[in-house]
């Protein structure tokens, strides 16, 4: 088979995780007869360096053509006083694909378990969610929004506003992830306040009547953040709006202990559907440590992994990464953060990280 792959290693320590995918994309391909082409381009604040635009035609036509984008991270403190900043590059390029749906696990790999800001009795039970964001719409995107004075006094506004059809789509993206977990879903939502989390809930109901098999929750977003610290177990799938997601997949990876293990994916739909998808790992561009080879590749393979189950249909290679990830931790080596106060154990650079991680596969 042949796929196609963009990658945009962009600010910070993306190139050298990048780097490190390239050498586990290359191994996967060793092993399993593969063929992936890889086109990079440029992105956030190089790419304003090099263009003056945090997200260049090009690029953007080079992803459009892509089965999937492999992403770094963006941005720094030296863009930071620039019209565009280079985060407005990514979000212009979710928009762009209509990247409407965000998948985040939080997992406590056992090897980890120590670093949980957690007790440990609240973690031994195994944690493994994944929070299902949606994320071209509601109060991040909805109009009208700014600021004005009003009786001499300075105002600002945003507008939370979400259409059946948004919710629909990423209900459905939630019960599909869940048929293939543990087929349960925690919706999230304010609908004791909110006329959007009213509409949410119906919405969500109706969406449920074709997924029969999956089991679907409810909470408000207070109390599910509370869950989230007391019994984080509980959770398989959890569904909800882009403002709420966003603070609670933060949270669920600070049960997990470092951001520097998290991958995610954001999709415009099934991959069978014609639907694309960008991969990166949350951690962001760590300006402070770029160059340095101290960076967690993890994330960005992990990420990897993501893309090759989820929209190449390769889950045997996707196992094959996440077990070599695996192994490495289990043989006791660490990245400085993830190694625990005490650790005794060989502290890895990020180049070194890669290749071993290659290997295994």
């Amino acid at each position: 088979m042949n796929k196609r792959i963009v990658l945009l290693p962009g600010d910070g320590i993306g190139p050298e995780v990048i780097a490190q995918c390239l050498k586990v994309l290359r191994a996967v391909e060793g092993k399993f007869g593969l063929t992936v082409d890889t086109e990079e381009a440029l992105i956030g604040g190089a790419a304003i360096d090099a263009t003056g635009d945090p997200l260049p035609e090009t690029t953007l036509a080079a992803c459009r053509k892509a089965d999937a984008v492999l992403l770094g991270a963006v941005g720094g403190p030296q863009w930071d006083a620039c019209p565009r900043r280079p985060e407005s590059g990514l979000l212009a390029l979710r928009k762009q694909l209509d990247l409407f749906a965000n998948l985040r696990p939080a997992v406590v790999f056992p090897e980890l378990a120590e670093l949980s800001a957690l007790h440990p009795r609240t973690v031994e039970k195994g944690v493994d969610i994944l929070v299902v964001r949606e994320l071209t719409g509601g109060l991040y995107f909805g109009r009208p929004a700014g600021e004005e004075k009003r009786g001499g006094r300075r105002v600002a506004f945003n507008t939370m506003i979400y259409s059946e059809d948004e919710i629909r789509r990423i209900a459905r993206a939630a019960f599909s992830a869940a048929r293939s977990r543990s087929g349960r879903v925690c919706s999230v939502d304010k609908s004791n306040v909110l006329h959007v989390g009213r509409l949410w809930r119906t919405v969500v109901e109706e969406t449920h009547r074709d997924w029969p098999d999956v089991e679907l929750s409810h909470l408000y977003v207070d109390n599910c953040a509370m869950q989230i610290i007391i019994n984080p177990a509980q959770f398989d799938v959890i569904l909800t709006g882009n403002l709420f997601g966003d603070i609670l997949s933060d949270e669920a990876a600070a049960v997990t202990g470092s951001l520097g293990m998290l991958p995610s994916a954001s999709l415009s739909g099934p991959a069978e559907d014609g639907g694309t998808g960008i991969y990166e790992p949350v951690h962001g561009s760590a300006p402070d440590i770029a160059g340095r080879d101290t960076a967690n590749p993890f994330a960005a393979i992990l990420s990897l992994a993501m893309m090759l189950r989820m929209t190449l249909g390769l889950p045997e290679a996707a196992d094959a990464v996440e077990k070599a990830v695996r192994a490495v931790l289990r043989e006791g080596r660490r990245t400085a953060d993830i190694a625990a106060v005490g650790h005794k154990g060989a502290i890895l650079g990020c180049n070194e990280a890669g290749d071993l991680t290659a290997a295994k596969v």
